[in-house]
């Protein structure tokens, strides 16, 4: 069973705190790096590193004054070390501070939403095996088509878990980059090897290229990617409350004690949590959309992103989270019930056979559109009139001219349509 939600880990993420404290482990590296080159002394660099401090309090009670959260933090850390902080911040821009911090938040947001969707492979694995030949009908267009397992649809789920997993890492790479490169990004009044040392001491790659401001290709990226990430749960909690109708009844969230499904009838018991998914996927793509906004700025930089990011990204990371956890214990609890897709597969008179009996008549020298024609006749009998498909086949004399009673019996085999299960599985899962 998978513990209680908590977003306190998440959201400490992109706390004031955390966001401070990200702000100074970059100047405090840059200040490093400026004492190996020999432009801070090292009593100096002992001074601020051991002073070196900040109020979240305080930083907005100046920033109130100077209208700059950055020469705000920059202020109340200058209080603290008192007249060495004058080597704090030199030869930088803001962009290079915020910019770098905001890929080390990011990246510490990657790897919980990582866990997440490693740990909802697993649960959607080990369902995928319990129900690996649970049959169930599989539906195109919602109409009845043709068998499939209840196993294959979670393996079909996982598989796309999988791939998100991939983009997830590869998001992470693509925002795992900072920048010191000053005001316009040519570094007019500071080393390329300050950079070098920062993002080396902080685990980020140095952006090739940067302009006062990381370009935002790479957060629109990241956001896209929590969006595929969002439309995945939706598609898995669009096709649960399909499974959920009374009238399907194939599979169901789990009801707990004392849980109420409607203020006014006793009897329902409704798919709340997919229905809930459903409605918070559209919120990610509406931020992904905004981060997609943010790509054109200005001659290449200014702060239009900087407003919009402060909104979507703890919003969607926070929130990604909280959707894989509920999704994760979805499909953990989650009642099956194989009798009832039995039931639901068996419902139309033997229909669901319908191609393998055109195809037996193709292979027997028969025009596609002749055998199609025939076999379509005897279907709408089952359609209009209720009737059993194999009888009406068994007693259609132009039909069973060409294919024998033996044939039909070898169609009408449920285990044969499934027969490549393993096949599937063995692809998906490297397991038999």
């Amino acid at each position: 069973m998978i513990s209680r939600y908590t977003r306190e880990e998440m959201a400490s993420i992109w706390s004031d705190q955390n966001r401070y404290k990200t702000w100074l482990r970059v100047e405090l590296a840059a200040c490093e790096a400026y004492n190996e080159m020999g432009e801070i002394p090292d009593d100096a660099l002992k001074t601020i590193k051991e002073k070196a401090a900040f109020e979240p309090e305080r930083v907005q009670e100046i920033e109130a004054t100077v209208k700059h959260d950055v020469i705000a933090f920059l202020t109340n850390v200058a209080e603290h070390v008192g007249p060495v902080s004058r080597y704090i911040h030199m030869g930088l821009t803001s962009s290079d501070v915020l910019d770098t911090a905001l890929s080390l938040q990011m990246l510490e947001a990657s790897d919980i939403i990582l866990k997440d969707l490693k740990r909802l492979s697993e649960v959607l694995k080990k369902r995928a095996l319990e129900h690996k030949n649970t049959p169930m009908i599989g539906r195109s267009h919602g109409i009845h088509a043709e068998p499939t397992t209840f196993g294959l649809k979670l393996a079909l789920w996982y598989a796309e878990c999988q791939r998100n997993l991939t983009r997830m890492e590869t998001a992470r790479e693509t925002i795992r980059v900072g920048q010191i490169s000053g005001a316009v990004g040519t570094y007019g009044n500071i080393d390329p090897k300050i950079e070098e040392y920062v993002c080396k001491k902080c685990g980020l790659k140095v952006a090739p290229i940067s302009t006062q401001v990381i370009q935002r290709d790479r957060h629109a990226e990241f956001m896209t990617t929590l969006a595929l990430i969002a439309g995945m749960i939706e598609k898995i909690s669009v096709e649960i409350r399909h499974l959920q109708r009374t009238e399907v009844l194939e599979a169901e969230e789990f009801f707990s004690k004392g849980q109420k499904g409607s203020s006014a009838m006793p009897h329902k018991r409704n798919p709340i949590v997919s229905e809930q998914m459903t409605g918070l996927s559209r919120i990610i793509r509406g931020n992904a959309m905004a981060a997609l906004e943010n790509i054109p700025l200005w001659h290449e930089r200014d702060i239009s992103h900087s407003s919009v990011e402060r909104i979507i990204l703890p919003d969607s990371t926070i929130l990604i989270n909280y959707m894989l956890f509920k999704t994760t214990n979805l499909i953990e609890n989650l009642i099956v019930y194989p009798e009832n897709m039995m039931r639901n597969l068996e419902m139309m008179g033997g229909l669901i056979y319908s191609e393998s009996i055109l195809l037996a008549l193709v292979r027997k020298g028969l025009t596609r559109e002749d055998a199609y024609r025939l076999v379509q006749k005897e279907a709408m009998k089952v359609w209009e009139k209720g009737e059993d498909f194999k009888t009406l086949i068994l007693n259609e004399k132009t039909i069973m001219s060409h294919i024998s009673k033996d044939d039909v019996e070898k169609i009408f085999n449920l285990e044969k349509h499934l027969s490549k299960v393993d096949t599937i599985f063995a692809r998906v899962f490297g397991v038999n």
